[in-house]
């Protein structure tokens, strides 16, 4: 046992160590706390109401295993330049059929803390089995996974995918439920209304990077499908995420917003 707590306190000490340097590697920039966003953010749905919604981090089916601090709507809140460009990607889409379905959108930094606090939690494991079954707790900020900033706070980057249409519906999370790896086959893993990525979304393995080699087939052709739509329009993939897209042209680059996801933020 007392070696057991010595190595838990030795982790606890690495990963305060990691955190700071998470915090310098991200040069010093602005944290807006604003009550209200700036009148320049809309909600997705007043651009474009038919791209899909499932806002994950409103929910307990994300890798926390609970609805995370700053999502007290399950509402899209992009900028409005970021938000007219995904307007184009999905007309275009439409017309093939499919539709995007976002994940994830402007994400408030208090959120991003949040992450910061229960990656810190060596003992809170429990949705490990669905979206970390291979990469250790103690090695998510050296890996990648978890930062002191991320670009979503500015309020142009969004993580999406695409539905066949028309869309089936997906089922609730039920917390506590047996969990399946998210690279698992597709018919194993939580089922999703999105086209076979390969992966499922916020999967903490490499076979989430968008041209990882051992994903081909339907599910390489549906990531590249994705990835020439919203280059198109003038988004710039995450390598590592192939369900992570920034604005090239941000009109915030150097601003995290801390205001909360709901429609009362909005002017």
């Amino acid at each position: 046992m007392l070696r057991t707590a010595e190595s838990r306190t030795t982790r606890a000490l690495v990963l305060a160590l990691v955190m700071m340097g998470s915090a310098l590697f991200f040069s010093p920039a602005a944290v807006a706390e604003d009550v209200k966003a700036p009148a320049d953010f809309v909600a997705l749905a007043s651009v474009d109401p038919s791209v899909i919604q499932e806002i994950r981090y409103a929910t307990p089916h994300n890798f926390v295993g609970t609805p995370v601090d700053g999502y007290v709507q399950p509402v899209c809140i992009l900028t409005r330049p970021a938000a007219l460009a995904l307007h184009r990607v999905q007309q275009k889409l439409l017309r093939t059929g499919y539709s995007l379905k976002v994940y994830d959108c402007y994400r408030p930094q208090r959120a991003v803390d949040n992450f910061v606090r229960w990656a810190q939690d060596l003992d809170d494991q429990r949705m490990k089995g669905e979206f970390y079954p291979d990469e250790d707790k103690t090695d998510l900020f050296t890996d990648g996974y978890i930062a002191a900033q991320s670009g979503h706070s500015r309020g142009s980057t969004m993580d999406l995918t695409v539905v066949r249409l028309p869309a089936v519906g997906t089922r609730p999370y039920v917390p506590g439920e047996p969990l399946v790896p998210c690279y698992a086959d597709r018919a194993a893993r939580f089922p999703d209304n999105s086209i076979d990525m390969g992966t499922g979304f916020d999967c903490f393995d490499t076979l989430a990077n968008t041209l990882d080699p051992r994903i081909t087939g339907a599910p390489l052709a549906n990531r590249l499908r994705l990835k020439k739509a919203m280059e198109a329009a003038g988004f710039t993939n995450l390598p590592v995420e192939w369900w992570h897209y920034t604005l090239d042209n941000e009109p915030y680059p150097s601003t995290y917003f801390d205001f909360p996801v709901t429609r009362a933020s909005l002017s």
